[in-house]
């Protein structure tokens, strides 16, 4: 698992800069700019958030956040080969399960981006481009800036987060070994004890 000072700015997705035109949507780094004010915003304001509140962290992170990811794909990434062969109701277990385990492992990470700042890097794509990747950094306080991408999907309903890279490592690829070994051991439905169990864990210690 990817450890806490990783995830600083994580669920806060973040970008800035006018980049090409892009038709009549937004430009997918103008977009995760937009979003990543208006989470950062929301941080500084809620003092509940600052100190890890899970229920306002849950509720900032669907309204702000889940809209514009693609939780399917970030999700079936992670999982890795064996998603094609788990049901759809394993498949929606998983995406729960998961999405559980990100917010409540790493919700304590967004009472420290009110110190942050983002920076970013000039996306390098074609207006005819579907997927793009766009490029940044977490600074302030001590230590060296903090790597933070995002992978994003062109779709009918606008461009979609589907994975993040963190110090130079995506999201799938952290924890698609881990969940093959589970599924190794336990199939599908041992991956979902699994992450269950973990959520059940997590939420306890926060009591």
């Amino acid at each position: 698992m990817i450890n806490r000072r990783q995830w600083i700015g994580t669920l806060a997705l973040a970008p800035t800069w006018m980049g090409l035109v892009w038709a009549s949507d937004e430009a997918p780094d103008v977009l995760i700019k937009r979003i990543s004010s208006e989470v950062m915003n929301a941080v500084k304001a809620d003092a509940a958030i600052q100190k890890g509140n899970i229920q306002r962290v849950m509720d900032l992170v669907n309204s702000q956040i889940m809209p514009h990811v693609n939780f399917q794909r970030m999700t079936a990434s992670a999982v890795g080969r064996h998603w094609r062969g788990a049901t759809p109701e394993q498949q929606q277990r998983l995406q729960a399960e998961f999405k559980t385990l990100l917010v409540r492992t790493y919700a304590g990470a967004l009472g420290e981006i009110k110190d942050k700042s983002l920076f970013f890097r000039p996306m390098r794509a074609q207006a005819t481009d579907t997927e793009v990747v766009v490029r940044s950094e977490v600074r302030g306080g001590r230590g060296d800036p903090i790597q933070l991408d995002y992978r994003l999907e062109k779709t009918p309903q606008g461009w979609k987060v589907y994975d993040l890279n963190v110090l130079g490592v995506w999201l799938g690829e952290t924890y698609r070994t881990q969940f093959a070994q589970e599924i190794t051991k336990s199939g599908v439905d041992g991956l979902i004890t699994f992450l269950a169990q973990r959520n059940r864990s997590n939420a306890a210690a926060a009591q």
